[in-house]
């Protein structure tokens, strides 16, 4: 399995997956960690009902699920993305998140620990059914000497490999949050290298975003009948991106130092107190582009997480290559069935060339 979208505010945009129902016991893959695995994801999917079950059931929900199946479709007729039966089920699942993912990097290192499963190949993070069970996990790499992160994920993915639901987490913000996520989902569908978290994702945000924008639009010209029109909701979101992307490069740039940083012949307690440093400045950075933004962006609650390695990897591992992606598709005036071509393209390319095409310069 390979779930998505991390919680809260600014992270509409970010998420931080989940790997794996392994097909077989390997190095790293447990058999605890199987059967929690296998469990879940057995739980989820006989918990399925059809889509249209769903709308007709649930009054309170029927005008998000109403615009979600009607974006499902609007996927595959507008956006080329695959047309086939997932995400077009419901599962209401009774707990926040889907999945919790663990993150995990050395103390003095930018690059994050990764675990390696069939089919989703090498991943830079750990997934659990369980919350409890995350947070254990966490806490023995923690006391290990790793920097770890553990998020919330909102949203289920086999890639394509199982017909899966929207699930009731996936409606924790806003419909067009859901919408951009399923979005994302199917852009999974279309290509994915196992073992290259950071151009798959990266190739994932950059189709969520321009179909959520398509979508947007095509809503503002033609709106349902008692629909407002969507240039507001559409300006929002443009805002929000532009915050956002302010952000993913205060992140890179704090990442990019602290690499510097690490590679220096310190001491640890000298390493330390600098890291420290660097991250406070981040902080500070943070919180700043919060205010100027005139609304609450979600920066302070992670800020108080715990700034950290493996917080940051996080970001870089869905944002750093996207304005690559972005070139591409600019450079196919936008048409999404030719992006797809060329990034399959990519794929079948060395990983070192893929990152040289469309990564910015920094740490991985």
């Amino acid at each position: 399995m390979h779930g998505k979208r991390a919680h809260s505010g600014w992270r509409a945009g970010l998420r931080a997956g989940v790997a794996v129902l392994c097909g077989a016991l390997l190095p790293g893959c447990g058999a605890g960690y199987l059967l929690q695995a296998a469990r879940g994801h057995t739980e989820l999917m006989s918990s399925r009902v059809p889509l249209d079950d769903a709308i007709e059931r649930h009054a309170s929900l029927r005008a998000q699920l109403t615009q979600i199946r009607a974006a499902r479709d609007f996927a595959s007729r507008e956006l080329g993305l695959p047309d086939n039966a997932s995400y077009r089920s419901w599962a209401d699942i009774g707990r926040p998140f889907v999945v919790w993912s663990v993150v995990a990097v050395p103390e003095f290192s930018v690059q994050p620990r990764e675990w390696c499963f069939p089919v989703a190949g090498c991943v830079s993070y750990r997934g659990y059914f369980d919350e409890r069970a995350a947070r254990a996990f966490a806490a023995r790499l923690a006391r290990e000497g790793y920097d770890v992160s553990v998020g919330g994920v909102a949203a289920y993915s086999t890639l394509g490999r199982f017909a899966d639901p929207i699930v009731s987490s996936m409606l924790r913000g806003t419909t067009e949050d859901a919408i951009s996520t399923l979005f994302h989902e199917l852009a999974h569908q279309v290509v994915y290298v196992p073992g290259d978290t950071a151009f798959n994702e990266a190739f994932a945000v950059t189709v969520e975003q321009a179909g959520l924008a398509r979508w947007l639009e095509r809503r503002d010209a033609a709106p349902d009948a008692g629909d407002a029109p969507d240039s507001t909701l559409l300006e929002a979101r443009r805002a929000h991106l532009e915050v956002q992307q302010r952000f993913v490069a205060a992140v890179v740039r704090a990442r990019a130092d602290l690499a510097a940083l690490y590679a220096r012949p310190l001491a640890p307690a000298p390493m330390r107190i600098a890291k420290q440093q660097r991250l406070l400045r981040l902080g500070d950075e943070l919180r700043a582009l919060e205010a100027a933004a005139g609304r609450r962006a979600g920066f302070s609650r992670w800020i108080e997480l715990g700034l950290n390695n493996a917080q940051l990897a996080s970001v870089a591992t869905y944002w750093q290559c996207v304005a690559g992606f972005e070139r591409e598709l600019a450079g196919v005036d936008g048409d999404l069935r030719r992006i797809f071509q060329r990034v399959r393209d990519l794929a079948r390319r060395p990983e070192a060339e893929r990152r040289t095409l469309l990564c910015a310069a920094g740490p991985r």
